[in-house]
């Protein structure tokens, strides 16, 4: 019996502790797929940053977007954040602002091959933004307001 109240304290305590997720951390070629989706969503592909402050004023609309449009839409945001400040700024952010978006990182140096395969205009700067889905890609190298972004997707459900 004492064996049996020991295991349901230690259960109670920290089983309604909310675990922190861990961090997906890519390269290019792990993200190429969440890249490339054939299924029927429109696909809202994010690349922002902690560091930088369009990217943080607008991830609230990619939040609304998604809750707003979570049968037809599937939002990702990929994190561009430095490995050294994952610990430090990233984790930290993720848990304060409690995104419900999946979001993944990526790590890969080799940023000259990989940025003109996103989109061969795309000079490295963020916020950028791709939307599609089987049949239309579409890149933007832009901040958005929720407005913007929903006219956007809007094109791409019709």
């Amino acid at each position: 019996m004492r064996f049996f109240k020991y295991f349901i304290f230690v259960f109670l305590v920290f089983g309604c502790i909310p675990h922190q997720k861990e961090l997906e951390v890519y390269d290019f070629q792990g993200i190429d797929s969440f890249l490339h989706q054939k299924d029927s969503k429109v696909h809202v592909v994010n690349f922002w940053a902690t560091w930088c402050a369009p990217c943080v004023k607008e991830l609230p609309y990619f939040e609304q977007l998604q809750e707003n449009f979570e049968k037809d839409v599937e939002v990702l945001l990929i994190s561009l954040d430095f490995p050294n400040q994952y610990e430090t700024k990233l984790k930290p952010f993720l848990k304060k602002k409690q995104l419900k978006s999946k979001v993944i990182v990526l790590d890969d140096v080799n940023m000259n091959t990989w940025i003109p395969q996103i989109d061969s205009k795309w000079d490295g700067a963020i916020p950028v933004t791709l939307i599609y889905n089987k049949n239309k890609r579409q890149f933007y190298p832009q901040s958005f307001t929720y407005d913007e972004l929903v006219n956007e997707v809007q094109k791409f459900l019709n």
